[in-house]
């Protein structure tokens, strides 16, 4: 039976409060750097407005893009998008996974996320994908898959359709917002407006609290009856979207709320694999992933039973396994 609670109806926690110290740490990260001596200074600030050159790229509109890139130069590239409001960071376990295997890695923040600038617009699907464009072109990545978690899911989506043209082999939507999340005259079964306004209220109120309750309830699923949270899990997604910008979160909820990728499902040629769990809380799935499904050409769609929206993290082997089997094949 599929369950369709939606993110309007986070229950409320007991979660221990962010600890001082944790705050204190997080806003007092040392950054080693070289000078043009070579000696190494300290410059207290956040990563996310520092970053290696070697390790970044810039786009056309002055934004500086992090990325992070594992294995052989000459193997298969697989690209992963993360999801809002987390960071590249979030697909280690399957870049691990991935790099094992003999593939080639590749992971970026989202502008305004993790380390890449914290800039003040640009938060829409349109700058994101052309954001992934940049590192996919910097990099010269080719024969790729593309991989989206979530928002990235729409990020990713948008990107091969406009794009991705003679450098994409394959496609995967894991818990993934299109088509639409929204609820329109045209998609009834998507949710209301004030669902989101009562994200970024939460947000404007206090994200650090928020961002703590989410993960700790319906992220993962741990507010299920008889789930068994991971506060090391909960803490790493803290630290995630922390380490991003509030308004690029802010903007964030509208571009994964209110953009309609059914023109970009329709026009997707590649294999693309849709994973879905029926258990998800962000995303519900009756008007997500079978939907996607349909729109797309060349669809495969698995649906896993009582998984939450973050299955990547709590069920990896099984996520893994199962990306494994389709890139191989």
């Amino acid at each position: 039976m599929v369950r369709n609670k939606s993110i309007s109806q986070l229950a409320s926690t007991s979660r221990r409060k962010v600890l001082a110290s944790a705050l204190i740490y997080a806003t007092s990260l040392t950054v080693r750097s070289s000078s043009a001596t070579g000696k190494e200074k300290d410059s207290s600030t956040f990563p996310a407005q520092r970053t290696d050159p070697m390790t970044s790229v810039t786009t056309k509109d002055g934004v500086q893009i992090f990325y992070k890139d594992w294995g052989p130069k000459s193997a298969q590239p697989i690209v992963f998008h993360h999801g809002w409001p987390l960071s590249s960071d979030d697909w280690e376990t399957q870049m691990l996974f991935f790099v094992g295997k003999g593939y080639r890695v590749i992971a970026h923040d989202r502008r305004g996320h993790g380390r890449s600038s914290q800039v003040s617009d640009g938060h829409d699907m349109d700058h994101y994908a052309a954001d992934a464009a940049a590192v996919v072109e910097h990099l010269d990545l080719r024969n790729a898959i593309h991989v989206g978690h979530s928002t990235g899911g729409g990020q990713a989506a948008r990107y091969v359709a406009r794009h991705g043209k003679d450098r994409v082999a394959k496609l995967v939507l894991i818990s993934a917002v299109p088509p639409l999340m929204l609820k329109t005259e045209a998609n009834p079964g998507g949710l209301p407006i004030e669902v989101f306004d009562g994200l970024r209220k939460q947000l404007a109120a206090g994200r650090s609290q928020f961002y703590l309750d989410f993960a700790s309830g319906p992220f993962y699923g741990f507010n299920r009856p008889g789930a068994k949270a991971s506060d090391a899990i909960i803490w790493n997604w803290w630290r995630q979207g922390m380490m991003g910008g509030a308004n690029a979160h802010y903007d964030g909820i509208k571009a994964f709320s209110e953009t309609d990728f059914t023109e970009d499902l329709k026009s997707i040629t590649v294999p693309t694999l849709v994973l879905h769990g029926d258990d998800d809380q962000i995303v519900p799935v009756a008007d997500s992933a079978p939907l996607s499904a349909k729109l797309l050409k060349r669809s495969t769609l698995k649906i896993y039973e009582g998984l939450p929206h973050g299955m990547c993290t709590t069920h990896a082997d099984l996520i893994n396994a199962e990306l494994l089997s389709f890139i191989a094949a």
